[in-house]
């Protein structure tokens, strides 16, 4: 069990299931507010410094919202667009939109990602490959992991966000690099998380 399982594992919190009754005399209210949050990726200058060094570029695409400051490094928004978790309660994915372009420059090639989803009982993050429909599992969230809920808001700090054994296979095979591996630490992690209600 990784060390994020673990932890989601021991919070204990119980699974809440909301049944919406239908009445036969009035039409009910059906408007509802969606899913919303984000996940906030702050990778190190260092990552970024290594990865330029050996011609890989990671390009954020829109709705992404991705912000460089020379000290701290890259820091990149991706907008909740759907999901049903509780994360303390260890159940449950999280979809964000955007996607991430990784582009080797040494040998011209490329990999698109999208429909990225956070996978809370396996404690990482996948993404699907354009010109495929299997998502790879592509960074976990490792190190310190802090999970709290104010509200109807959860959240999930990692300190250590890390690229998957899996998606390090996957990213070497399709740039043509031995650039990668597992447990190569990019930065940090932020994610907060509000069901839709």
């Amino acid at each position: 069990m990784s060390r994020i399982s673990a932890r989601l594992a021991a919070t204990g919190a119980a699974v809440v299931l909301a049944l919406t009754g239908v009445s036969g005399v009035a039409a009910a209210d059906t408007t509802t507010t969606p899913a919303s949050g984000q996940a906030v990726i702050t990778t190190d200058v260092k990552f970024l410094a290594d990865a330029a060094l050996n011609g890989i570029l990671v390009i954020p695409l829109q709705p992404a919202d991705p912000k460089l400051d020379p000290n701290t490094g890259l820091t990149v928004t991706l907008p909740v667009t759907d999901g049903a978790a509780n994360i303390p309660g260890f159940y449950g994915h999280v979809q964000f939109g955007g996607g991430l372009l990784f582009v080797n420059l040494s040998t011209g090639k490329s990999v698109t990602f999208k429909q990225l989803d956070f996978s809370v009982a396996k404690g990482y993050f996948t993404a699907v490959p354009n010109g495929s429909t299997t998502p790879v599992p592509l960074l976990d969230p490792r190190g310190d992991n802090v999970i709290g809920r104010t509200g109807t808001t959860q959240t999930l700090n990692s300190s250590s966000f890390q690229v998957d054994p899996a998606g390090a296979d996957y990213l070497d095979g399709k740039l043509g690099t031995g650039y990668f591996k597992g447990g190569q630490k990019i930065g940090s992690l932020a994610l907060s998380f509000t069901p839709a209600s």
